[in-house]
């Protein structure tokens, strides 16, 4: 997990206490201030520190998402991501995925960039261990750190490449540990998506907010939208993806019953994806 022999030279995590970098036996991490962080055997590393963490998402709604991102009903949005990331990626070049759940987007990017002969170092951060456990399980040469985009551990300047999908927007954060002239791509929910599940939910149902284009710091080099429509053909599909969004948590168990009466369900789903370059 930490070794990648087509990156010349790796950026090494920093410790979340003193900012010392941080130097790996394969067993642990270590900075010049003594501080000690343990390698998981899957070779993820937890650098939260409990008095600032955050919980992210519980093993229930982790399970949800990789079973309905990996039944391909989001491919369009996938390709999209994959094939932006691409456009801006070069050999030799570090990529940070923010926000990077169970890795099915990150992981979907690494084999895009091995696909078109880009050598990069792809690293993960989420702030939910059991996220960054099940993203370890994906074998995609990426390197993953329970950690939280509110405080990367990583160097300035250390990122030619961020991406921040449907995760907390950081945008100091961002601008500190990319470089000169570095790329942020974000996506993110348009108006409409998934209306159909909150009809199926919601008495009164309403759209999501989308906020505007400009990003302090940085100038937009790109912005598209991608709509389609998820056929789901299963109540299992259908749970799935009512379980991965944050609805799961905010919704009676009245109103979530009655998604168990359902077997089909054809959901709009529209995104927004949007590239920036650092000022």
């Amino acid at each position: 997990m930490y070794h990648n022999e087509s990156v010349d030279r790796m950026v090494n995590f920093i410790c979340p206490i003193c900012r010392n970098e941080l130097i790996s036996d394969g067993k642990s991490m270590r900075c010049s201030s003594g501080h000690c962080y343990d390698i998981s055997k899957k070779g993820t590393v937890n650098l939260l520190i409990s008095n600032r963490s955050r919980h992210g998402d519980d093993k229930r709604m982790v399970a949800a998402r990789k079973r309905f991102l990996d039944s391909g009903h989001y491919e369009p949005l996938h390709k999209e991501i994959r094939e932006l990331v691409c456009r801006y990626a070069e050999s030799g070049c570090t990529i940070l995925d923010c926000g990077c759940g169970e890795c099915s987007y990150t992981a979907d990017i690494s084999r895009e960039l091995q696909n078109n002969g880009i050598n990069a170092d792809i690293i993960g951060i989420d702030v939910s261990k059991e996220a960054i456990s099940s993203g370890a399980s994906r074998h995609a040469g990426i390197r993953l750190a329970a950690a939280s985009v509110f405080d990367i551990p990583l160097p300035d300047g250390s990122c030619d490449i961020v991406t921040a999908l449907f995760s907390p927007f950081s945008g100091s954060e961002y601008l500190r540990v990319l470089k000169k002239s570095g790329i942020y791509i974000t996506a993110f929910p348009l108006e409409e998506h998934l209306f159909e599940l909150k009809q199926a939910v919601y008495e009164a149902p309403y759209k999501n907010k989308v906020s505007p284009l400009e990003v302090e710091g940085f100038e937009l080099a790109g912005h598209s939208e991608c709509r389609f429509r998820a056929e789901l053909s299963s109540n299992e599909d259908i749970i799935s993806l009512f379980e991965m969004t944050p609805y799961c948590y905010k919704t009676s168990a009245k109103d979530r019953a009655k998604l168990d009466r359902l077997d089909t369900l054809s959901v709009t789903a529209a995104f927004g994806i949007a590239a920036y370059r650092k000022l």
